[in-house]
Order: structure tokens, then C-alpha cells, then sequence
């Protein structure tokens, strides 16, 4: 593999999705250089997206606030593909096209920068500037085919890859029980994302299908399935941990936003480094904040029908949305599996027999194919490209990779 130096620039931004296509606005004075490892703008909107994938927030709540959508009234929640038009626009708007090199892989960090500042420092650059003064990062780039590393040296680094995509993760299994000794079809949803509409549809077709998983990408997926199979067999949810589900923004006729978007709502709410005040004044509403899930779990109980199909979780709903694994229902969903075109088997382990799937009670579900709905290595993908010492600094000692620096 043939290595190449190319130049120095100011500014490295990893990743065009919408947070790189953000961060190269906001830093265009500096003529950011993008480095987008496939042949598109738009990250997991492009790349990670299946059929059906809505928003699931309302229009005016995922916009620019420099760049709306040209049709914000709209009440319906936008598809996958009217959200990339829309940062196509965004891209054109502000003439972000010039900064961004497509089809441009970074393959390695090094960081060479002062060893005293390779930290996450309370001021930029380690001394209350932005800018290093001069090259701290090299970043190895391979352009479309070429197998030829291209070195270029920056100043600062800004990391837009996201957390989800690129890299699946996978169940493990033990000896003998993993997706090897199964005669079917075994695909991870990001694979299943790459599938254009009638190879889906023919992969799932008469097909006795099982996915494993209980988020957004599980949930749409059972539901192409079921739209799939309309005179073939159902498909199976293979559940480990439970998750509320909301079908629309409105709980007993009150939009949504009152209970955690509003100014007095950010108190029943604890967060890093918030002061002693707010620390003492979210233990005093902590009642308030029980309530409020109660509330809205009041609502979901009576409007879905979880405790029918045993799909009502044991955690508080506030516990879900706190942590973004809340899920909006497609409007169909609930009708399908009323249907018997979606069925729900709930187990805390799991492994593969030729024939299908083994349940922890030992209770065997013929397949043919089995989804895996089962997430992304988001700390793996971020960690596999930064160098040490960073590489160490983003997991917290909890295990948790931190909003908040």
C-alpha cells in the first residue's frame, strides 16, 4: 500500500452527515476540509435508512434554525427520503459542496500535536484558543478505489461519524449455537438497509421470518415484514428488554413537548455539572417527575394494546426517554399483529438450531430468515479511528460515552 503526503489545512471534518454538514457551516471561514467516506451526503438518512424509516419528531422540531423546511406545516412526519432533499438543500444553501471530498475514507488518526494537551481539556487547543498554531493531527485518507493513503495535516479535528451505522452489533453466542450451524438466512438491519425495495420484499416473501428486537429498526422491519407477507407466513419479535412506544406526540390530548421540552420541565431532569440549586431542586420534584411518567404511561396502556400482547415494560417511561430509546409506532403496527401477521415471543436468551431459533425455555421457532435488529458499536466505530491517549478518554469509567465534556 502506497503512502502519500499531501498537504496541511486548517480544519478536519470526519463524517457528512448532518452534524459534519453542521460543523462545516458554522466553521466555512476556516474552509474546512469533509472527508465522507461514501458516495453521499447525508449519513444514516442515506446509508442506514430502510423503506419505511420516518422522523420521529415533527418537521419544525428537526430543522436549522437558520435553514427551515419548505414545507413545515406539513403535520406528518417526514420520510427518510425527504429528509435528505432537505440537507441536500441545506448543503446548496450554504455552499457547503466546495469543502466536501466524497468517497473519502480516513483510515488512521495520529495525533502530534504537544503530549501536554492530548486531553480533553477545559479550553480548545489546550490553551484557550481554538487553533493549534500550528499541524497537531495527521489523518490517512484512501480516495474511491485507490489503495494509496493520503496523509493531510490539521490543525483541528472535529469527529462527525455518529453512532450508528458501519459498524453492527452482533449477539454472541455459545459454541455450537451460533447463525453457522442455521440453514437459513441470518442479516443484521444494516445490511437489510442497503437492499433496494424488491429485494427486501423477496427476501421476506413467504418466508417464515423472525426478528430479533424491540426499538425503532425492529419495529419498521416487522412491519415491512407483515406488508410483505400479506397472504404468507407472520413474522416473529424476539424480544429481550421491553420499550415503551408512543403512537403520536399528543398524551391525553396534550402535546408532548409541555412534559420535557419546556423551560420549567428541564428542572425534574438531572444533568453533569449542573450546580448545587438545580441538583437540590430536582431531588424536590422528584415526585413531580414520577408522575408525569405515571401520566403518560396512564395513556399508553389505554391507548395500545400492551398488556394484550404482554409488551408493557417493568421501567418507568421517563427511563426510556431519557436515554432515546423510545420508539414512535407506525400507525399500522399494532393492526398487522391484531392481523396475526406479527406475532411477539419474549425470551432473555437466545441461539440459533438448523432449523430457526431456541428460546431460553428451550421452545424451538422455525426460520428461514432471522433479522438481526440488534443495534451499532457506536464506542468501537469512534474508538477504532481516534488515537491514544483519546482513544482511552472516550468511555467514562462507567462504560458510558458522555454527552457532556
Amino acid at each position: 500500500m502506497e503512502i502519500k503526503k499531501v498537504g496541511k489545512a486548517r480544519v478536519a471534518i470526519i463524517g457528512g452527515g448532518i452534524s459534519g454538514l453542521a460543523a462545516a457551516k458554522e466553521l466555512r471561514w476556516l474552509e474546512p476540509t469533509v472527508f465522507e467516506a461514501t458516495d453521499s451526503i447525508g449519513g444514516v438518512w442515506k446509508h442506514c435508512s430502510f423503506r419505511s424509516t420516518r422522523l420521529q419528531t415533527p418537521r419544525p422540531d428537526y430543522e436549522f434554525s437558520d435553514y427551515e423546511w419548505p414545507d413545515r406545516t406539513d403535520p406528518t412526519y417526514p420520510t427518510h427520503a425527504e429528509i435528505l432533499d432537505y440537507l441536500h438543500g441545506y448543503a446548496t444553501h450554504f455552499d457547503l459542496r466546495r469543502f466536501i471530498k466524497l468517497r473519502s475514507k480516513v483510515v488512521e488518526i495520529r495525533f502530534v500535536g504537544d503530549p501536554k494537551t492530548a486531553t480533553f481539556a477545559e479550553f480548545w487547543g489546550g490553551k484557550g484558543q481554538a487553533m493549534a498554531e500550528e499541524p497537531a493531527w495527521e489523518v490517512g485518507v484512501i480516495t474511491g478505489d485507490s489503495d494509496t493513503i493520503q496523509w493531510h495535516e490539521f490543525e483541528f479535528l472535529v469527529m462527525c461519524i455518529g453512532k450508528y451505522g458501519d459498524v453492527p452489533n452482533l449477539p454472541e453466542f455459545p459454541h455450537g449455537g451460533g447463525p453457522e450451524v442455521f440453514r437459513g438466512k441470518v442479516v443484521h438491519s444494516l445490511d437489510y438497509s442497503k437492499l433496494d425495495e424488491e429485494a427486501t420484499r423477496d427476501l421476506m416473501k413467504g418466508k417464515k421470518v423472525v426478528i430479533v428486537g424491540y426499538k425503532k429498526s425492529a419495529i419498521d422491519l416487522a412491519v415491512e415484514c407483515a406488508e410483505a407477507n400479506q397472504e404468507g407466513q407472520p413474522c416473529t419479535m424476539l424480544i429481550r428488554t421491553l420499550h415503551w412506544t408512543v403512537p403520536s406526540y399528543s398524551i391525553w390530548g396534550l402535546p408532548f413537548f409541555i412534559f420535557f421540552s419546556t423551560r420549567f420541565s428541564q428542572f425534574l431532569h438531572e444533568r453533569p455539572n449542573q450546580g448545587l440549586l438545580k441538583t437540590l431542586a430536582c431531588h424536590l420534584l422528584s415526585p413531580l417527575r414520577k408522575g408525569v411518567s405515571k401520566f403518560i404511561e396512564s395513556y399508553l396502556t389505554w391507548k395500545l394494546p400492551l398488556e394484550k400482547y404482554g409488551l408493557k415494560p417493568d421501567h418507568a417511561f421517563v427511563e426510556d426517554y431519557a436515554s432515546c430509546q423510545m420508539a414512535i409506532l407506525p400507525e399500522n403496527f399494532f393492526a398487522e399483529a391484531d392481523r396475526g401477521r406479527i406475532l411477539f415471543k419474549r425470551s432473555s436468551q437466545w441461539c440459533f438450531w438448523e432449523g430457526g431459533v431456541i428460546l431460553a425455555d428451550n421452545t424451538k421457532l422455525e426460520a428461514d430468515v432471522v433479522l438481526l435488529a440488534t443495534g451499532f458499536e457506536g464506542k468501537k466505530k469512534l474508538r477504532s479511528v481516534l488515537p491514544e491517549p483519546y482513544r482511552g478518554l472516550v468511555v467514562d469509567s462507567s462504560g458510558l460515552m458522555p454527552l457532556f465534556r
